[in-house]
């Protein structure tokens, strides 16, 4: 359930509002990101290692293992696929470039809205 506060607090509330403080620019905005979502994917995947951990010292049911997998095999999407080609991005658009919105973002955040699904899923198998 932390996991799951921690990808709705970031991802869903702080990332889109940034942008609407009086001030933030899209170079000052991009910046803050990276930080932000660097140290929440390092802080994701901690979590996602001691749950597995976690797991494997417990033997939960198999819905737990599926949707524990899931989360991490998303995480692990987001991290290693998805976040590389952002990043270039957004060190072009610091760099002064004028680029349309990205659809590796619109992936990331498809994949943040399954990953929330997969979290609730464990959750509630979890608990079960």
């Amino acid at each position: 359930m932390l996991w799951l506060g921690m990808v709705l607090a970031i991802s869903f509330l702080e990332a889109p509002l940034k942008f609407r403080a009086p001030g933030v620019t899209l170079a000052l905005g991009l910046g803050i990101g990276r930080i932000v979502f660097r140290a929440f994917n390092i802080a994701e995947a901690v979590l996602a290692v001691v749950l597995v951990l976690s797991a494997v010292v417990l033997g939960p049911s198999a819905a737990t293992w599926i949707w524990l997998g899931l989360a991490v095999a998303i995480l692990a999407t987001q991290i290693l696929v998805i976040r590389p080609p952002l990043t270039r991005r957004s060190d072009r658009v610091l760099a002064g470039e004028e680029l349309p919105r990205s659809h590796a973002h619109y992936w990331y955040i498809g994949l943040e809205v399954a990953k929330v699904v997969a979290l609730i899923g464990l959750a509630i198998a979890a608990a079960a």
